[in-house]
Order: structure tokens, then C-alpha cells, then sequence
């Protein structure tokens, strides 16, 4: 799994660049619905599983 969020924190820091450059509102707003998501992602795999029953 640390795959997929090394791939998510790479996105995201694609993602912050293009948005320091980014000027049409329409790009700023695609990007950060962008980031919102990949945080979400990210929220959701630093969550720790269900405990086991034991």
C-alpha cells in the first residue's frame, strides 16, 4: 500500500506546482478539487484497519 500513497504524494506535489502557476480560475478550481481528493485518499489510507478480535 505505501505504493499507492507514495503515487498519491507525488500527484499532489505535481498538483501544488501546478496551481502556484496556474492563473485561469478554471485550472485553479480543477486542481484543488484535485488535491481535495487525494486528501481525501490519503485521509482514508492513514486510517488504521478494524482490530482484530483476539
Amino acid at each position: 500500500m505505501s505504493t499507492v500513497i507514495e503515487n498519491l504524494l507525488t500527484r499532489k506535489q505535481k498538483l501544488v506546482e501546478e496551481l502556484e502557476k496556474a492563473q485561469a480560475v478554471e485550472d485553479r478550481d480543477r486542481i484543488e478539487h484535485q488535491l481535495e481528493q487525494i486528501n481525501t485518499a490519503l485521509d482514508f489510507l492513514d486510517r488504521p484497519g478494524p482490530k482484530d478480535g483476539t
